[in-house]
């Protein structure tokens, strides 16, 4: 005849319950892929530092999702993250983004040769270029104007923390709505 207890009875649901728990940890501590396609826009990681567009359409922020610190726009409507060819590369840091009216031209804050510079992304070019490249001081909280000829950063150049004002000049390509004039330069 079989030995039945009770402790024994008691333990087999602990078990089962132990499981199930540290299952459905480690599923939720799961994949730290890229957010690639419809995805959430929060996640359990640190993202910080938003910007809007313009036309309020694309979010930019720094995020730290994969253990790795990136930059990703988000686009509101669509509900889904923009491909960013090149601008995240792992030996950089990338703070303080700023978008144009509808988010072609992104300015941020990075690091050249251990020192903050302010860089441009152009989305159409999926290229960056470093446009503070002569600063002798530090450089923080770059900002773009909507239609990307402008942009406005903190310099302490002069000991002291003053604003620079960039024009990137009369013939880049401006981030306009669609139909709307252009002014001929003065």
């Amino acid at each position: 005849m079989k030995k039945f207890t009770s402790q024994f009875w008691l333990q087999k649901p602990i078990y089962w319950s132990l499981i199930f728990g540290f299952t459905s940890l480690l599923a939720s501590c799961g994949s730290g892929d890229l957010p690639l396609g419809p995805t959430s826009l929060n996640s359990r990681y640190t993202e910080e530092q938003p910007a809007l567009s313009g036309n309020g359409r694309f979010l930019a922020f720094i995020s730290h999702r994969n253990n790795t610190h990136q930059l990703l726009v988000y686009d509101l409507r669509q509900q889904s993250f923009i491909s960013l060819p090149g601008l995240n590369r792992r030996e950089t840091i990338i703070e303080s983004p700023s978008l144009s009216y509808t988010g072609r031209y992104i300015a941020y804050l990075t690091s050249d040769q251990g020192r903050p510079v302010v860089a441009l992304y152009d989305r159409a070019t999926q290229q960056s270029q470093v446009v503070t490249p002569t600063y002798r001081g530090w450089v923080r909280k770059p900002a773009i104007s909507p239609d990307g000829r402008y942009i406005v950063f903190e310099t302490a150049a002069r000991g002291q923390w003053d604003i620079e004002v960039l024009d990137r000049g009369p013939t880049i390509e401006l981030d306009i709505p669609n139909g709307a004039t252009v002014e001929p330069p003065q």
